[in-house]
């Protein structure tokens, strides 16, 4: 029997079922020190931040951390799920966008994909073309 592929749309509604976490940090890692009360985000969440982001605005996920930090009252935000969850956000729309949903109907993930978003090297999908629609916000 041949391996079933999961779309990006699933992994984004998968993840999303498992809900958002906040636990204690263990020990000091990627900056945040052990015992600072840390939020496991959601897709979700991440893509409504993402959603904010005023037209011609390019963020990074550092902006998306501290918007969830400040909304769920923790100190610090996962770094790892929280760029798990912006290539989730940005794989899942694009496959809207190929489905057939306009621009303005998906998240506006192009926001958070400037030149230095580790994330640029790791999508499946041609960027050109979200990177227009950046530049033409931005005008």
């Amino acid at each position: 029997m041949g391996k079933s592929v999961v779309s990006w749309s699933e992994k984004y509604d998968i993840a999303n079922a498992k809900g958002h976490e906040i636990k204690p940090v263990r020990k000091d890692m990627m900056g945040m020190k052990a015992g600072q009360k840390m939020l496991i985000a959601t897709p979700k969440m991440v893509a409504d931040i993402i959603a904010t982001i005023p037209h011609g605005q390019i963020k990074d996920t550092s902006f998306l951390r501290a918007e969830l930090a400040k909304q769920t009252n923790v100190d610090v935000v996962c770094p790892l799920t929280t760029g798990i969850f912006v290539r989730i956000i940005c794989e899942a729309s694009n496959e809207d966008v190929q489905n057939g949903a306009s621009l303005s109907e998906v998240t506006p993930f192009w926001r958070v994909l400037g030149e230095k978003a580790p994330v640029r090297k790791k999508l499946s999908f041609d960027l050109e073309p979200y990177l227009t629609q950046q530049l033409n916000e931005a005008a």
